[in-house]
């Protein structure tokens, strides 16, 4: 797995596709292509019937394979942002190294490298090169700076922050809904992003949003609370009581729905 982490804090992980997936991917895509290429071939067989002598025929059979390995390939990696019928089976795409969609300039380098690699060397070249690189990268993605990344990933269930036993009594008074949703957003990532952070860039990180979160809440927290307890102390605190207002005004509703159950069809309470 590899990670890039944002200038918010938020790590983005992004599972690179194995060897096993990318193959049969391709397989998927080059037994599509095969079908297109027959039926192509087929058409054009019928529409010339010894028309054109077989040096031209041949000619146009090249121009439908390299259309059809090569330019739609590359169209529609390009239009689709890095997705092909095989990736979109198998829950691939590619993507740039740093995680970005990749333009026309990374899908034409794979597509012109992927001929020699995959089609004129069977997928041999491809093999090797990506047994030497934990991306599983191919000698395409290799140039064009890309690898297969793994799109559909069972997402853990994020922990639930806790209240810190010592400044409980201070939150159950402390006013904090001042404290905008894109913060309290901003919060929440770094608290479960936390855990994986070095300890130097979790300390830096933590007393930059306490301070910014202070601003915020009234009053502030007794003298010597760390700021990431500090953290963890308003998240809970603001859930606790996002959690009551969304019972309270889920109460509200049923008991309103209730009454008008009740009251005779047609009829209104001033009746």
């Amino acid at each position: 797995m590899s990670s890039v982490v944002t200038g918010e804090a938020v790590v983005l992980e992004l599972r690179p596709a194995g060897f096993a997936a990318r193959g049969l991917g391709t397989l998927i895509d080059f037994g599509a292509q095969l079908l297109v290429v027959f039926g192509l071939v087929l058409l054009l067989a019928d529409t010339l019937d010894g028309a054109f002598d077989p040096a031209l025929t041949g000619a146009l059979v090249l121009i439908l394979v390299v259309l059809v390995f090569l330019v739609l390939p590359v169209t529609i990696e390009t239009v689709t942002r890095g997705k092909s019928l095989g990736r979109l089976v198998m829950g691939l795409r590619i993507v740039r190294d740093d995680g970005g969609a990749i333009r026309f300039r990374h899908a034409f380098l794979r597509g012109m490298v992927g001929v020699l690699e995959i089609y004129l060397l069977l997928g041999s070249l491809a093999f090797v090169v990506s047994l030497f690189n934990e991306r599983s990268k191919r000698l395409g993605d290799l140039l064009a700076g890309t690898y297969s990344m793994r799109e559909r990933v069972v997402v853990k269930p994020r922990a639930a922050v806790g209240m810190p036993p010592r400044l409980q009594q201070w939150a159950s008074t402390a006013d904090i809904g001042r404290l905008p949703d894109p913060l309290a957003r901003r919060v929440s990532q770094f608290l479960a992003q936390a855990p994986r952070l070095t300890p130097s860039a979790r300390s830096v990180l933590a007393a930059e949003l306490a301070s910014e979160t202070s601003f915020l809440v009234s009053p502030p927290p007794p003298q010597g609370t760390h700021p990431e307890e500090f953290l963890h102390a308003v998240i809970a605190a603001r859930r606790t009581r996002e959690f009551r207002a969304m019972s309270g005004q889920r109460s509200r509703i049923n008991a309103t729905a209730e009454r008008l159950h009740r009251l005779p069809f047609g009829q209104d309470g001033g009746n």
